[in-house]
């Protein structure tokens, strides 16, 4: 089991791993010619922290430990470094991740819950946050202690399912559950606040009856900071930590650009990413 707090103040180290994450998965994609690279970036560091912080109560040995937190990547596209992450934890050979998107391979360009270490499907986005809510729910009929965390997309925020999801949330009291919303500022095609905007995010979210905490989503003292209690507090209203990110952060021909959803690097583009990440 891989629950033990580790030390929060090692900043080097989560740096260094998420770093050698994004290398792995930029190469992965690569090599597939294939992934969402730019989301899977900016959400990175959160899985990092979840991963090898010690905020996540999981058992690579045994995915489906009935006590185990379950973690909801309802932007499911963004599995590039979910993959990494699952692959060095000892989810599955690390082997496979050279076969992503490859015909017979478990790993799709979308979560599947085939991968081991995977909760759910997705695909049609916006369901995530309604499918955690249902799992804390049930953990607290049947009186278990798992936390449930889900993280969100801001282009699917535009959408009523996540709405109703936060409402139904908070209705049933569940502060055994945590959204986390990667909060790049851009969907596939376009920045959120030229579609649908969503600012005020903060204040919506606190509207809807939770707690709200805004953090820079690649600052791992930030990070830790904000999720820090969650394990140990006895929480009565569900969490929502809005984490400002940069979409294909890493990638800087592709940072904060629309682009950065389904485009890989190419030529040049490509050895400046590994330069930067190595």
């Amino acid at each position: 089991m891989i629950h033990e707090r580790e030390s929060l103040m090692d900043t080097e180290r989560y740096e260094a791993l998420s770093k050698r994450t994004r290398l792995r998965a930029l190469e992965m994609a690569l090599q597939a010619g294939a992934g969402h690279l730019g989301g899977s970036f900016s959400c990175a560091d959160i899985l990092v922290a979840l991963y090898y912080g010690g905020l996540l109560r999981h058992d690579p040995a045994d995915p489906t430990w009935t006590d185990r937190d379950r973690l909801i990547l309802s932007k499911g596209h963004a599995n590039n470094t979910l993959y990494v992450i699952l692959a060095d934890r000892g989810y599955f050979p690390p082997e496979e991740l050279d076969r992503f998107c490859r015909p017979g391979s478990f790993l799709g360009n979308h979560c599947d819950k085939m991968v081991p270490g995977v909760e759910t499907i997705s695909g049609s986005l916006g369901h995530g946050l309604g499918t955690a809510a249902g799992l804390a729910w049930g953990a607290r009929l049947s009186g278990r202690d798992y936390r449930v965390f889900c993280i969100l997309g801001d282009g699917e925020s535009q959408e009523g399912s996540i709405w109703e999801a936060a409402m139904f949330a908070h209705q049933r009291r569940l502060g055994n559950l945590v959204g986390i919303l990667d909060r790049n500022r851009l969907g596939s095609e376009d920045f959120t606040e030229d579609t649908a905007g969503l600012d005020p995010v903060e204040d919506k979210w606190a509207a809807f009856g939770w707690d709200v905490r805004s953090i820079n989503g690649h600052d791992f003292h930030d990070i830790f900071a904000a999720l820090g209690d969650v394990c140990s507090r006895d929480r009565q209203r569900p969490l929502m930590i809005v984490a400002n990110t940069v979409k294909g952060r890493g990638m800087p021909v592709l940072e904060n650009t629309p682009r950065a959803h389904h485009t890989l690097p190419k030529g040049e583009q490509i050895e400046m990413a590994r330069r930067v990440l190595v």
